[in-house]
Parts: structure tokens; sequence; C-alpha cells
């Protein structure tokens, strides 16, 4: 029996609808600001006429971007290293986590602790650089992705994820023959979409959003990420454009501003974009209809 909702409760519901609100205007409307200065002309910006509309419509930041090689090898670069700097985490953390999970398994609390002293104590920067060094990947991409290869918190929610599978599967699996990993590929994994989907995600925008650790191990501009080549973007106080290209002859002598913006904008496009299509695996369950009682 359904029952009406008393007042109390319609007005604890639109106060929590309004706070929400608020706060999801509070966090769209910066993204929107600089969406606007990205579309806007150079005299407008500099002027501060931009607020959360574009100010004399132009697409000539979204040009020089799109037409500056730079900006395209470090967005290939960031690309490169969230594909494949992903797929190692997932295998990884997978690799680790499923064997630790199954109780049959000997040595695995000494493991899992040796996991948790990782997310109370962590390596200094100088150590890091000389182990990175030592083994001589510095200058590499392989900087970028080996050494977070498994994150520890992501290895407890995989691990808490594993553990839930019922052991009737993988004794049914090792029953009818299979080994470990094909057990592991045919059994485990496709009940693991929603937790791989989800971990793949937080992975991704780490990778994306690489930064420090190609500030400090990575010296050849060739091999910036997209975020250090916008950082270089957004500290210069000039940008160079050819004077020879006809189509920025306007811009010989604009605020580097729209150019940054237009800069932001296409560094968080694809995470935003991708975002929703992996989001209902969140909240998918892993179990429904796996084993019956």
């Amino acid at each position: 029996m359904n029952r009406k909702p008393t007042a109390g409760w319609q007005v604890f519901n639109g106060f929590n609808i309004l706070f929400l609100s608020l706060l999801s205007l509070a966090m769209l409307l910066p993204f929107l600001n600089v969406l606007a200065q990205s579309f806007s002309s150079s005299e407008s910006i500099v002027n501060g006429k931009v607020l959360f509309w574009p100010v004399q419509f132009t697409s000539i930041n979204y040009q020089y971007v799109f037409s500056d090689a730079a900006i395209w090898r470090s967005f290939g670069v960031t690309v490169y290293i969230t594909v494949v700097g992903t797929l190692i985490n997932l295998i990884a953390t997978a690799s680790l986590a499923y064997p630790v999970s199954r109780p049959e398994y000997a040595g695995r609390n000494v493991i899992v602790i040796m996991v948790l002293i990782t997310m109370v104590f962590t390596a200094p920067l100088i150590p890091n650089f000389i182990l990175m060094k030592n083994l001589h990947l510095t200058n590499s991409l392989w900087a970028l992705m080996i050494p977070g290869a498994i994150s520890a918190f992501n290895f407890f929610i995989m691990r808490s994820f594993f553990m839930q599978i019922p052991s009737e599967l993988i004794d049914s699996g090792r029953i009818d023959g299979c080994s470990e990993l094909r057990m592991i590929w045919n059994i485990v994994l496709p009940l693991s979409k929603p937790v791989m989907a989800s971990l793949g995600i937080f992975y991704a925008v780490s990778h994306w959003n690489t930064f420090q650790a190609a500030l400090y191990y990575v010296n050849k501009p060739a091999l910036w990420p997209l975020q250090v080549k916008l950082r270089q973007l957004i500290v210069s106080e000039d940008i160079s454009i050819d004077p020879n290209a006809s189509q920025f002859s306007g811009l010989a002598h604009m605020d580097p501003e729209g150019i940054k913006m237009a800069t932001i904008i296409i560094a968080t496009l694809p995470i935003i974009i991708i975002y929703p299509f992996l989001q209902r695996h969140f909240v998918k369950g892993m179990m429904v209809g796996s084993v019956k009682s």
C-alpha cells in the first residue's frame, strides 16, 4: 500500500531538489564560461564582455587549435596512454584481485596487507624518480602507465566484487575441466562487466588527466600528453602564430585566452561524451540470474 507523502517529506524533498540544482548549476557555469570564451572574439574576451554566451561569435580559436600539429600530437599521446594504460590497469588489477578473493589461495592475506600499506605510505618523489631512471623508463610513455598499473583503492573494489561471486560457479567450472585462465575468461570476466566498466572509467579519467608524472618523467615535447601541452599554453604569455597563414591573419594581435579556452574544451569533451555510455554499468547488478537457489 502506497502512502501519501507527508508535508514534511515534501518540504525535505523540495529542499534537496533545490540544493542539488544549485550545486549542479555552480559546477556547470564555469564550463559554460569557458565554452563561451572559446567561441568569442579576442576583443570581447579582453574587454570582459563574455559571461555565459559567446560575444561576436567566431570559430577562429578552434581553427587555430586544429591546425596546430603539436596539439594534435599531444592529443594522440593522451589517447594512446588512456587506451593502453587503462587496459594495463584492468588486466593487472584483475590478475591480483582475483587470486586474493578466493579462499583456497594461500598467502592472500599477506598480499592484501602489503597493498593496504601502499595506501597509507607512499614513496617520495625523489626515490620514485631515481627508480624510473634506473629502470630506463624516463622520457618514455611507459613511465606514465607502468608505475600506476594497480591502484590500491580500485584493487579493493575489484576484490570485493570478486568475493561476491559464488564459489559454486568456480567449482562447477573446475569440475568441467576448465583451467584457471579459461575459467576467468569464460565465467569471471563476463560477470564482471559492471566493475570493469566502472574502474575502467576511473583509470581512463586518471590517464586522460595525466600531468604530474609527465612533468616529472618526460622532458621530450614530442611525448607530452595533452594536459602538459595545455599547461604550456596557459602559462605562456604569447602564442606564436605563423604570419604567412592567411586564415590566421586576424589573430596577429589577439589575446591568447580564446585559444586556451578552446584547448580546454577539446581536452575535456571526449571524457564527457564517453561517460554516459558506461554510466549504466554503475548500477547494474552483477549476479542477476547467474545462480538459482
